[in-house]
C-alpha cells in the first residue's frame, strides 16, 4: 500500500512540473511574419526584410482604419541572425517566423552564395520547413516585399497561392521547400533550381495604394523563369520555354497548354490533363546514359483555324505527333542549355545513374558535372494522346462567310 502511495505521489509531482507552457507567448506579444527576404548589400552586410501581418486590418472587411494589411521591418547585420535581432529595435513585437509562407532570396545574395542563409533557416527552431523559397530577378527582396497586391490583401499570401497555381496549371514555375532545397544542395548528383520573381511596371507606384485602387493593377509581382545554381551560387536563368522543359523532366507536367500552328494560319490550343515522366539511367561500357519517357493525356482546348476537321482520326493523330515533337523540343532545349552553357546537372541525372549502378557511380561522382554530364547522351520519347475534342466537333469558323 505504501509503495502505491509513493508511486502516486511521484506521478503527481511529475505532472505538476508538466503543467502549463513554460515558453508560451501571447498573440498580442508577437508579430506574425508571413514573408521574409534577404539581400546582400554592397558592403557585404546582410539586409533582412520581414513582412508582418496586421490582424486587425485583415479581419475587418472594411479594411480597419484604412491602414495597410501588413507592415515591413528591415535591418542590416554582419550575419542574418544579427539583422534579425536588430529588427527588435524598430518592431514593437517579437517577430515570430513559424507561420512563414514565402522566403525571398535577393539576386545579389544568390550570386554570392546562399549557404549561410540556409544554415540559419534550418538551425533555428522557429522556422518550419514548409515555406517556399524564390529568387528575386532584377530587383531586391526588400523592393519586392513592398509591392501591394490585389485580391489577396497580404502580398505573401498572393505570392504563395500564385506559385502553387502557376505550377499546377501552367508549368514554368516550381514550388521548392527548405528541405527540398537543402536535399538538392547536399546531393552529389544534382544542383538546385528555384523560381524567379520579377516586378512588372513601376516599382514606386506598386508601393502605394494607388496600385490596387482601380480595376487594373499597373504594377504586379510575376513569377518568371527558373534560377540555376551551381552548388549554392546563382549562375544563370532558364527562360519560360526552358523552365517548362525542366518541369517536364523534374516532376512531369500534369496540367498545361501547348499551341500548335495551323497550315493556313491560326493555332490549335491543346490542354494537358494528366501526365507522368519516367527517367531511367544505365551504364553501358563505362558510359552513363539517360532515357526519358513522357506520357501525357490531353484535350482540344480551342481551334483557331479554318479547314481543320478535328473529327477526322487522321487529323487527331497528326496533332498528337506535333504535340509530341513540341514536348521533345522543350526538353531537348533545356538539357542542351544545362550541358553547354551552365555545365551543371540540375535534373538529378547523376542520382538516377547512382540508383541504376551504384558501383559505377562511385567512379564518376567526383567528376560528374565536368566529365560526364556535359557529354551525357539523353534519349527522349513522348507519347501524347488526345482524349476529348470538346463539346462541339466542327468549329463554327468553318461555317462563317468568306
Amino acid at each position: 500500500m505504501a509503495k502505491k502511495a509513493a508511486v502516486l505521489m511521484l506521478i503527481l509531482f511529475v505532472a505538476s512540473l508538466l503543467a502549463g507552457c513554460w515558453n508560451r507567448k501571447e498573440l498580442n506579444e508577437l508579430g506574425i511574419a508571413v514573408a521574409a527576404g534577404v539581400d546582400m548589400e554592397e558592403g557585404g552586410r546582410y539586409r533582412l526584410t520581414v513582412q508582418v501581418v496586421d490582424p486587425g486590418q485583415v479581419a475587418s472587411q472594411q479594411g480597419g482604419n484604412g491602414g495597410a494589411p501588413a507592415t515591413l521591418y528591415t535591418s542590416e547585420g554582419d550575419t542574418i541572425f544579427e539583422a534579425a535581432r536588430r529588427i527588435t529595435q524598430i518592431s514593437p513585437r517579437k517577430i515570430y517566423f513559424s507561420h512563414l509562407r514565402l522566403f525571398l532570396i535577393g539576386e545579389s545574395l544568390a550570386k554570392r552564395g546562399i549557404g549561410q542563409m540556409l544554415d540559419l533557416l534550418s538551425r533555428d527552431h522557429e522556422f518550419r520547413t514548409d515555406f517556399y523559397l524564390v529568387v528575386t530577378k532584377g530587383t531586391t527582396a526588400l523592393g519586392t516585399l513592398k509591392i501591394m497586391t490585389p485580391l489577396e490583401p497580404v502580398p505573401a499570401n498572393k505570392l504563395f497561392s500564385s506559385l502553387e497555381t502557376s505550377e499546377e496549371n501552367w508549368s514554368p514555375s516550381l514550388s521548392v521547400t527548405l528541405d527540398e532545397l537543402i536535399d538538392n544542395l547536399t546531393s552529389q548528383g544534382k544542383h538546385p533550381v528555384l523560381t524567379g520573381l520579377v516586378i512588372t511596371g513601376d516599382p514606386q507606384m506598386g508601393q502605394t495604394k494607388k496600385n490596387i485602387a482601380n480595376i487594373y493593377t499597373p504594377t504586379q509581382l510575376q513569377y518568371s523563369g527558373l534560377a540555376v545554381f551551381k552548388k549554392d551560387k546563382l549562375i544563370g536563368w532558364l527562360d519560360e520555354k526552358e523552365s517548362r522543359g525542366y518541369h517536364q523532366i523534374h516532376k512531369g507536367v500534369k496540367s498545361s497548354v501547348v499551341f500548335i500552328p495551323c497550315p493556313e494560319g491560326g493555332k490549335v490550343a491543346v490542354e494537358y490533363i494528366r501526365g507522368k515522366t519516367n527517367v531511367k539511367g544505365k551504364v553501358v561500357q563505362g558510359q552513363p546514359r539517360i532515357d526519358i519517357q513522357v506520357e501525357i493525356e490531353g484535350n482540344i482546348g480551342a481551334v483557331g483555324c479554318k479547314k481543320l476537321d478535328i473529327t477526322d482520326t487522321a487529323t487527331i493523330a497528326k496533332l498528337e505527333k506535333e504535340v509530341e515533337a513540341r514536348i521533345i523540343d522543350f526538353v531537348e532545349e533545356t538539357i542542351d542549355k544545362a550541358q553547354t552553357k551552365y555545365r551543371v546537372d540540375i535534373f538529378g541525372f547523376g542520382e538516377v545513374v547512382r540508383r541504376a549502378d551504384p558501383k559505377a557511380w562511385k567512379a564518376m561522382k567526383n567528376n560528374w558535372d565536368e566529365e560526364y554530364f556535359t557529354h551525357l547522351p539523353v534519349a527522349i520519347r513522348a507519347d501524347f494522346v488526345i482524349r476529348r475534342i470538346g463539346t462541339i466537333s466542327d468549329s463554327f469558323l468553318n461555317q462563317t462567310k468568306e
